[in-house]
Formats: structure tokens, C-alpha cells, sequence
């Protein structure tokens, strides 16, 4: 899962300031990333169309620098005078990177905005506790809080000097910073402050000022203990490295000891990707889970491909069974202690993040391996009812009072706790709610659970698809369409839409053939389909130039569900996959397919190779 350089710019960060810098031959590898993924302009974008981001290029400029890289050196010339052409300069940075460029001694802290760690001690049925926050966000926050309730500050030394010189130009940085609290670069603006925010900073800048020591103490190790908790539950891998470099800055800061700070430093090798192609960096999040449930649905579509893909189907059950969570993990969350037990992870089990739609993929793909009568299994590898039970039982658990599913959690907080996203750069990060598309997964794996074992739960599970259903029904667009969270945008929630409600046995529903007529309408005229990044940010379909070899095969497997394979729609979509497969049956990278937090755009690696697979079996 391909995200941006920043993520690599925090680690590179995060280990000069701790001392543990990369050996020269990461280092000279990570140089490779950096120049791979700078723009023509000498900016960094927020991901691989956008741009250019102010708090991307900064962090990554201040990286390169703690990595030995010249002023001079061309790279760091272009993204330094990038920088200076944007209005307000690096002052214009967002928060997340003023608190960056805070904790360097490289920006005032009377420009930060207010982050009180206070916020911990609240009583938890206070909506605005961090506890119930969306996880992403409430590890980061509990972090950030943590870090600069402290007046946490890493000196540079004459790094720092030169960087202060290099960063606001021969005037050097203002006196005040004050003034430039809410000075944000139109690059990265998706969420800029509202009143309401501003109000409430107001207030919590003026007791920030003047905290209660004694308070101020309970709530910054309340913080740290929240935060250790995740850390032994993951084995120091953390939810992601975004908030792990942090989790690191603030156990030096809190005077951690050296073999401790090393050891969660050994945990960002778990978020490593090396080749020689783009260099190494470090991603977001690591897909194995999520990409084998695919895979194998891809290849159960086509029985040819069983047969010739024994081997592999095989290996990726094992894979699958070593994967799924045989433990519980409430510890880590004592105010809201969701269950873990028998779900499946983005990644592997040693996140021990279980996720509803990982786990409802990655069922399904293991009950379709059981019906596949050209796999046999040694009854000692088959995976025991009873933990496929676990797995039911895990989904049912993520399920909302709206019917829909959560990803990682079930919804903790009222939705309007979004007007308080101080984000800036991100949109819909400040809860976990339902989701169409983690819904429609659910609804697949939750239907197969019921058909293989309908003894389990019957009523229980009978009951979640229903309501599932009824969710997925509601949340339909006039047009037809389903908006998506996690991808591009309504061809994607349209797609996962429509799977769910087929499994669910409403195929005679007439909101089904609402969806194919909008897929149907919004067919190119080579055959393919493509829809734009932007669709996320307006929230409204926006067009792709070119067809896209994900997308299209998302609007084929919907299509297929509903008009079936005959379908003119069908045969010239699959007619345009199967034209522009290369050689060796792959296509080309292509537009970003993926979405995070409403603006950050993903690039799931492996779709372009899998769904085509396949859209091409269903097609047949």
C-alpha cells in the first residue's frame, strides 16, 4: 500500500533524533525513494498525483538534511526553493508539521495550536475523550498531547542553525510565531479551522498557558500509559509507523532507556519496503491479509485456475490460518475492550489490529477454499469450525446500531465529533463509523458463514444481514450509486455495495438495478471505466481521462452480479482488460485506487493484478 515520502521522512526524523541513524547504504537507498517520488516542480506531494504539499516537502527536506544530504545537492535545492515560492513559505505548514518543526526547535511553540493532554482524564462518556477518537487519530493524538504538553524539544544543534537559515531565508524566522497559528499553505487545506474549533482552542490555549501541575502530570502519564499498553499488545509495532515515530519521541522525551527505545525502533523494519525501482520507505500499513483474501477470490472464479494454482491456493490457506487472531487483546483498551479474538489483521497477526472487513475477506476466501471441490485438504491443516465461529463472532461484534460495520472498532463516538477535526489535511478522521464497503464484505463472509455452518448463531447472524442490508439500501445515492471510504470512490462502494446485498439474497432488490444502470451509463466508449481522486475530495463523480484496469474490473464483478456476463457493458469491459494486459498478464501502474481519511489517496499495489483476474473469470 503505497501512501507518500512522509511517512519515511518521520522514521529518518525520529532515528537522528534518538540516535540511531540509518547505516550509509539505507541511507543512500532512501535518497533513491526521495528523489523517485519528487515532483517536476521540487515538491513532495501528500500522494502520488498530488501536487505538492507544503508538510510533506518540509519533512522531507529536514530528513534529508539529518541524512547527511548537502544544502547544495540539487535535490534538496529544488524542494527548498519549491518551499519559498509558496505562500507563506514554511510558515504556512500545517499543524501536524508545526509540531514537527516545534519538537526540532525549528518553529515557535506560541504558534501551535493547543493539544492538552487533559483531554485523557475526562470522564469516557465525554464525547471528546481521545479514547474516542478513531484509533489512526487517537494514537496520534494521545502522542502529540503527550510530547507537547511536556514542551518536549529535540535540539539539532548547528543542524538546527543552518536549517532555521535554509527554511525562512536570510530574514531568519519571525519573533512571534502567534500570529501564524492558523496559517495554512491552499496545498494542503481540506479541513481548514471552523469557529467552532477555534473557540474551543481558545479556551483550552488559555488554561495550556497556565496548566495545574499537579493535573498536568496525571494526564501526561496517563497518556504514556495508554500508549505503553498498545505497544506490549503489538510487540512494539503500533498501530502504524505514523503514530510509532511518535510513540518513540515520546518515550525519549519521558527519559526511556536506550534498549527500549531501540526495540520500537526495530519495530518500524515491520512497515520497510526495499527495491530498487523506488528505494526504500516505509509504507502506511502492510496489506498481506487483505491481498491474499482477494488473491484467492480471484483465482476460486476461474476452476482452471484451481487446478493449475493447487499449489499456491495451498500455501495461502496455511497462510491465512497462521494469520487469524487465537488470542484476545482487550487489555490495551480497558474503557472499550472490543474483542479481537478469531479476526484477521490488514497485515498479520503480530499487528494484533484485527480489522472487520480483513477478517469478513479473508473468511470468505477460506470458505470458498472448503467448497472447492478441486482442493483437498489434510483434515490436520483444515481450519476447525469452531474458529471459523470466532471469525463470525468477531464480525458480528463490529457491527453498528445502524447496521452497518466498523473498520477497526465499532462507532464510539456521534458523527458530529467530525466539526472538530483539527486535522486540516484530512477529512472524516475523527470517528469510526459504519462504511459501505466494510459492510458489503461483512454481508459476503457473514452469508457463506451461514450457508457452510447454520448452526452457529443462526438467529444472531440472520438478524446482521438484515440490518446490514437495510444499511447498504439507505445509503444509496438518487443516481444510483454507493460512495466509497477506502477507494476511488463510487465505482468502488458501488461495487462492494452490490456484492453485499447479491450475498445477502436481495438480488431482486430494484436498488440493484439502480447501481448497474449507473455503472452502465458511466462506461467509456473504449469499454473500460476510470474515475477520478478527485470524486473523493468533491464527493461527487468526476471522470478519469483514461479507463483504469482496477476500476473496470470492479464495474465488470458488479455488473456480472446484476445484468450477468452476456451483458453488452460486461463484454466490452472485459474485452478492454483483456486488451491491455501485457505479456505476462499484467497490467500497467495506473492511477492511485485507494483512499484514507477522505484526502490521503492510496495505491493498492496488487489490485491491478488481481481483480483483473478476476473480472476475466466472471466474465467468461
Amino acid at each position: 500500500m503505497i501512501w507518500c515520502p512522509v511517512v519515511t521522512a518521520q522514521v529518518a526524523i525520529t532515528r537522528h533524533v534518538v540516535g540511531l541513524p540509518f547505516s550509509a547504504e539505507d541511507t543512500a537507498k532512501i535518497l533513491v525513494h526521495f528523489e523517485r517520488t519528487q515532483t517536476p516542480n521540487g515538491a513532495f506531494g501528500l500522494h502520488l498525483e498530488h501536487p505538492g504539499s507544503v508538510f510533506v516537502t518540509s519533512l522531507v527536506y529536514v530528513a534529508m538534511r539529518c541524512l547527511g544530504v548537502s544544502a547544495d545537492r540539487p535535490l534538496a535545492i529544488r524542494a527548498r526553493n519549491w518551499l519559498h515560492t509558496q505562500p507563506g513559505g514554511i510558515l504556512s505548514v500545517p499543524t501536524w508539521g508545526k509540531f514537527w518543526l516545534t519538537l526540532l526547535g525549528l518553529y515557535g511553540r506560541d504558534g501551535l495550536r493547543p493539544l492538552v493532554p487533559e483531554l485523557a482524564l475526562l470522564p469516557r462518556a465525554v464525547p471528546v475523550h481521545p479514547i474516542r477518537f478513531y484509533c489512526h487519530t487517537r494514537y496520534v493524538y494521545l502522542a502529540m498531547s503527550l510530547l507537547q504538553g511536556s514542551h518536549a524539544r529535540f535540539a539539532l544543534g548547528s543542524l538546527g542553525d543552518e536549517l532555521r537559515h535554509e527554511l525562512y531565508g536570510p530574514a531568519g524566522p519571525p519573533v512571534s510565531f502567534r500570529e501564524r497559528r492558523y496559517h495554512l499553505a491552499p496545498s494542503d487545506a481540506f479541513e481548514p479551522p471552523n469557529l467552532l474549533i477555534r473557540a474551543a482552542e481558545r479556551v483550552m490555549g488559555w488554561y495550556d498557558r497556565f496548566p495545574i501541575r499537579r493535573l498536568r502530570e496525571r494526564a501526561l502519564q496517563r497518556c504514556a500509559d495508554l500508549i505503553q499498553l498498545d505497544l506490549d499488545i503489538s510487540d512494539r509495532l503500533t498501530l502504524s509507523p505514523v503514530n510509532g515515530v511518535l510513540n518513540v519521541l515520546a518515550l525519549h522525551a519521558r527519559g526511556a532507556d536506550r534498549s527500549r527505545i531501540a526495540k520500537c525502533v526495530e519495530g518500524f523494519e515491520a512497515y520497510r519496503w526495499d527495491d530498487a525501482a523506488r528505494g526504500l520507505r516505509y509504507s502506511g500499513g502492510r496489506t498481506r491479509v487483505w491481498d491474499t483474501g482477494f488473491a484467492v477470490e480471484a483465482l476460486l472464479a476461474d476452476p482452471s485456475a484451481i487446478r493449475a494454482n493447487r499449489d499456491a491456493l495451498v500455501r495461502a490457506y496455511r497462510f491465512l490460518a497462521d494469520q487469524q487472531m487465537v488470542k484476545g487483546v482487550a487489555g490495551r483498551d480497558p474503557m472499550f475492550p472490543d474483542r479481537a479474538l478469531g479476526g484477521w489483521c490488514l497485515g498479520d497477526s503480530t499487528h494484533a489490529w484485527p480489522v472487520s472487513d480483513c477478517t469478513a475477506e479473508a473468511l470468505s476466501a477460506v470458505l470458498g477454499m472448503h467448497a472447492a471441490t478441486e482442493l483437498e485438504f489434510d483434515p490436520r491443516e483444515r481450519i476447525p469450525d469452531t474458529r471459523l465461529a470466532l471469525a463470525a463472532d468477531f464480525i458480528l461484534s463490529r457491527q453498528n446500531p445502524d447496521g452497518g460495520f466498523g473498520s477497526y472498532e465499532r462507532a464510539r463516538s456521534p458523527r458530529w465529533l467530525e466539526r472538530l477535526n483539527p486535522s486540516e489535511m484530512f477529512t472524516r478522521c475523527m470517528t469510526d463509523q459504519s462504511y459501505i464497503e466494510c459492510t458489503g464484505s461483512c454481508l459476503v463472509a457473514l452469508s457463506r458463514f451461514r450457508a457452510a455452518i447454520p448452526h452457529h448463531a443462526a438467529n444472531h447472524i440472520d438478524r446482521a444481514i438484515r440490518r446490514g442490508a437495510r444499511f447498504l439500501l439507505g445509503r444509496q445515492h438518487s443516481c444510483g450509486a454507493f460512495p466509497g471510504a477506502w477507494g476511488v470512490y463510487f465505482t468502488y462502494g458501488t461495487f462492494h455495495a452490490v456484492r453485499g446485498l447479491r450475498a445477502a439474497g436481495y438480488g431482486s432488490n430494484p436498488a440493484l438495478q439502480r447501481a448497474a444502470d449507473w455503472l452502465i451509463r458511466h462506461q467509456k466508449s473504449d469499454g473500460g471505466w476510470g474515475e477520478h481522486y478527485i470524486s473523493c475530495l468533491r464527493q461527487e463523480y468526476v471522470e478519469h481521462p483514461e479507463s483504469q484496469a482496477t476500476m473496470t474490473s470492479w464495474a465488470v464483478l458488479a455488473l456480472c452480479e446484476v445484468v450477468g456476463a452476456k451483458h453488452a457493458a460486461v463484454r466490452r469491459g472485459a474485452e478492454w482488460l483483456a486488451a491491455h494486459r501485457s505479456e505476462v498478464c499484467r497490467h500497467p501502474r495506473e492511477a492511485v485506487n485507494g483512499v484514507f481519511f477522505g484526502t490521503a489517496m492510496l495505491d493498492y499495489d496488487l489490485y491491478r493484478e488481481y481483480f483483473p483476474v478476476w473480472a476475466l473469470a466472471a466474465a467468461l
